[in-house]
């Protein structure tokens, strides 16, 4: 019997994080030569990381700290960073009919979907080492490929990735330079020296900088380096709580100092963002 040829969906870009073979999709259950099987969750996602690679039961951000960050980012607090993000992908990939594109430490897809609307004829791929964030991520975006997997052993093929976009993830050097293609990109967002002064100045009697550049990754060059910088005018106490609570900052503030600044009626806060584009060497 003929079946219909499969969707761009249906065609995972992942590989087996075990043998690092390609897999071949076997009802709901990514299967690879190895026989190595990994089901598909319900909301469409694949857990590709191995108990022996958890640091702990479940690695990554805390749901507080998720929840804090979905509720801020749908007030488009950084949707201005967002777009940025997405504009200078697309200047970068222009030339590229069909590029592969991946978020690294995606989170809950905020930025992944983004990217996906700006770049549509691309292929868009997130991963992050929260299976919360991802869970929520592939059930809300359905059209985007999402795993569980760790920056540091990324199941994806050599050379298989035209542009690489992290968002305050840590990574490996050895692991972009693997999957990047010979002159494909990698755009890293880092804090500029004001970024959430305001929120440190409430904190620390000495607010110390932010780094204004970063050094190249080992094997990259950089190209360009922007800063993006805007003020938040916040005026809902929630909003706030949200910001702090979806940074570390929400273990650095006493009970006294967030009561003195939640005692205001409103907030002015800089957004401070290091945006610097590499090629790959």
């Amino acid at each position: 019997m003929l079946t219909s040829s499969p969707s761009c969906k249906d065609m995972t870009p992942f590989i087996c994080p075990l043998c690092r073979s390609p897999f071949t999709k076997i009802n709901n259950t990514e299967v690879c030569e190895n026989n190595h099987h990994f089901d598909i969750a319900k909301e469409g996602y694949l857990n590709l990381l191995p108990v022996q690679s958890k640091s702990s039961k479940n690695p990554g951000d805390n749901k507080e700290m998720m929840s804090a960050r979905r509720a801020f980012l749908s007030t488009g607090g950084y949707f201005p960073l967002a777009q940025k993000i997405a504009q200078i992908s697309e200047q970068y990939l222009a030339n590229i009919k069909q590029a592969t594109l991946l978020d690294l430490g995606c989170g809950e897809g905020y930025y992944t979907n983004l990217l996906k609307q700006q770049l549509s004829s691309h292929n868009i791929v997130g991963l992050d080492i929260s299976k919360i964030a991802i869970r929520y991520a592939a059930k809300r975006y359905p059209d985007i490929h999402f795993c569980v997997a760790s920056a540091y052993q990324i199941p994806l093929l050599d050379d298989s990735i035209d542009l690489i976009v992290r968002i305050y993830a840590p990574s490996k050097a050895e692991e972009l330079t693997r999957l990047i293609k010979e002159n494909g990109y990698l755009i890293t967002v880092t804090p500029a020296p004001r970024h959430l002064f305001q929120l440190r100045e409430a904190i620390y009697e000495q607010v110390n900088s932010h780094a204004e550049e970063n050094e190249a990754v080992k094997g990259f060059t950089k190209v360009e380096q922007i800063t993006l910088n805007y003020e938040l005018d916040i005026d809902d106490p929630q909003q706030l709580k949200d910001l702090i609570n979806m940074t570390p900052f929400a273990w650095k503030f006493t009970p006294e100092k967030l009561t003195e600044l939640l005692g205001q009626q409103r907030w002015k806060v800089e957004c401070d963002f290091n945006i610097e584009v590499f090629l790959k060497n």
